[in-house]
């Protein structure tokens, strides 16, 4: 399973923010795109996963040709995203926004997988709890939760660690590992919090001004120049 851009352009009204990504992430690693913020990192994400409509290139899984298709489409191919920020439903309970990933799938795969809660147990705890009342790092797992009851061969992970308590962070840090480990989904982080990311990469893409600056396996990149580069 490999999710691949070819020379990916992306533009907002009359100003063109990526300049032809190539790019691939495999299926059992995970590749993270890393840079300072305003570089096009969330906004490559938004075009390899639909929402925002992408002016060229491609973006192929399994040499596939995706097309302009919409995110709710992408998804159903098997793209999901965590955004920045969450983007769960306030008003709704834990289990009612576990259940909107339900949306992709066919009826007879309309159940939450035990697997959820064995990853995050709190939410087992807080099913009939608003979304709205959780902590942002419950609201972090609850996102990722819902992105894998989309059975997902492509995870895409928007500063999963953004404003999350420190506990929460290795617990996320787990998950990504066992999901890595498990070796059926391709799993791409975006992430200014270079020692996670680090610690988790088998590929390193650094964005600079809307193109990839460096590119390459992490243990061909030495670390401190790494960390120089994503700091400048």
């Amino acid at each position: 399973m490999m999710l691949e851009t070819q020379a990916l352009t992306l533009h907002y009204g009359g100003s063109q923010i990526l300049y032809g990504i190539d790019f691939a992430a495999r299926a059992g690693e995970v590749t993270c795109i890393l840079g300072p913020n305003g570089v096009g990192k969330t906004s490559f994400l938004k075009a390899v996963a639909g929402t925002h409509m992408r002016s060229g290139g491609g973006v192929t899984l399994n040499g596939e040709a995706l097309g302009k298709l919409r995110p709710q489409d992408m998804a159903s191919r098997g793209l999901s995203v965590v955004p920045q920020g969450r983007m769960i439903f306030p008003l709704l309970s834990v289990r009612e926004n576990l259940e909107t990933a339900f949306a992709v799938l066919p009826r007879a795969q309309h159940q939450i997988p035990d697997e959820v809660f064995t990853l995050f147990p709190i939410l087992k705890d807080f099913l009939h709890r608003r979304g709205g009342d959780l902590s942002g790092g419950q609201q972090q797992q609850l996102a990722i939760a819902r992105a894998l009851i989309m059975k997902p061969k492509v995870l895409l992970l928007d500063e999963p660690t953004e404003g999350i308590q420190p506990n929460i962070i290795q617990q996320i840090g787990h998950v990504i590992d066992y999901l890595k480990a498990k070796g059926d989904m391709a799993i791409v982080l975006v992430e200014q919090y270079f020692d996670f990311a680090y610690a988790r990469a088998d590929q390193v893409y650094v964005f600079r001004r809307g193109a990839v600056a460096l590119q390459g396996r992490k243990d061909d990149l030495p670390k401190d120049a790494l960390r120089a580069e994503v700091s400048v």
